[in-house]
């Protein structure tokens, strides 16, 4: 009887003891990939699309539901992965490929709601900086049309939008170990004046029969912003413009300018307009010409993988 007490006591241990490893092994920080490597990031599968497809090598790795593939583009080593939608799914899942990966260099690949009156569907942005203009204080109706902020508050000085006061966001780096305020999350300069190098690339006006009413063209430098909210406004859009003089709006890439920010990775990010986030006539462009506009800024992502050194 001793020795069965013994025999079940020490199964039941092993069995405890491989429950934990598993745990472990699911819960682990430990880098999958020891190969210097730029992460390019896409939100969501469309944008991904072209990328996957030209992606030499492919390794997939998974980590808490997220598939990451290593492989070269352009003959150089990268990381491919979907942030996610929003600015939560992209915080969290930067911060994991930096913690799993070697990544020198973050590039972000998508789609964009057009703010400048000037720019048209399929026209591909790199803004120079990003904000995320979402970021608001939503103030009390003090009389009627008049929103207040509470006297405590004093960074909420630029122009609102009724109740909604932007402020900017706190941060902290490596560099900067204590608290500030930001607005703005620069694009690295190096990254940006190679972007500013590209040349003819061949922007598809086209796809499935759906055609654009102009030529796309490519604009660098600008601003954009990011927020956690879908916008398709005539109204927010003007303000936007007016107040940030944004190019373009998104879900997520301030967000990743944030993280790369705090973790000294240098980062840049192209955008094609699939919509004018409300400023068009009529419903949303968006699910007409999202195709070409992630094709689009794809193009444009690996010219500047190729022109990288």
């Amino acid at each position: 009887m001793r020795w069965r007490s013994l025999l079940a006591a020490g199964v039941l241990a092993f069995g405890l003891a491989g429950c934990a490893g598993v745990h472990k092994s699911a819960g682990s920080s430990a880098r999958l990939d020891d190969t210097p490597r730029i992460a390019v990031i896409s939100a969501f599968q469309p944008e991904l699309a072209l990328l996957l497809n030209r992606l030499q090598g492919p390794v997939k790795h998974s980590v808490d539901g997220v598939d990451f593939t290593t492989g070269t583009l352009e003959g150089k080593p990268v990381v491919l992965f979907l942030s996610g939608i929003s600015m939560t799914n992209a915080t969290m899942n930067t911060q994991r490929v930096l913690d799993r990966f070697r990544i020198t260099h973050i590039v972000f690949s998508g789609i964009a709601g057009g703010v400048n009156p000037s720019l048209h569907v399929g026209d591909v942005t790199v803004p120079a900086q990003w904000g995320q203009y979402l970021e608001v204080l939503m103030a009390r109706e003090a009389a009627p049309g008049k929103f207040t902020a509470p006297p405590f508050i004093k960074d909420a000085t630029l122009p609102n939008f009724g109740m909604m006061h932007p402020r900017p966001v706190e941060v902290r780096s490596a560099a900067h170990p204590q608290i500030e305020r930001r607005f703005w999350f620069e694009a690295d300069p190096k990254m940006l004046e190679v972007a500013r190098s590209i040349r003819n690339v061949d922007l598809a006006s086209c796809s499935a029969g759906k055609c654009l009413a102009r030529k796309p063209q490519l604009v660098i430098g600008g601003n954009g912003v990011s927020g956690q909210a879908f916008m398709d406004n005539k109204a927010y859009r003007e303000y936007t413009f007016k107040t940030f003089q944004a190019n373009v709006l998104d879900m997520e890439t301030a967000a990743v300018g944030m993280v790369a920010y705090s973790n000294g990775v240098p980062y840049i990010a192209f955008r094609s307009l699939s919509d004018l986030a409300g400023g068009g006539e009529g419903e949303n462009e968006m699910g007409t010409f999202m195709g070409i506009a992630a094709d689009n800024s794809a193009k444009v992502m690996l010219a500047f993988l190729a022109a990288w050194k």
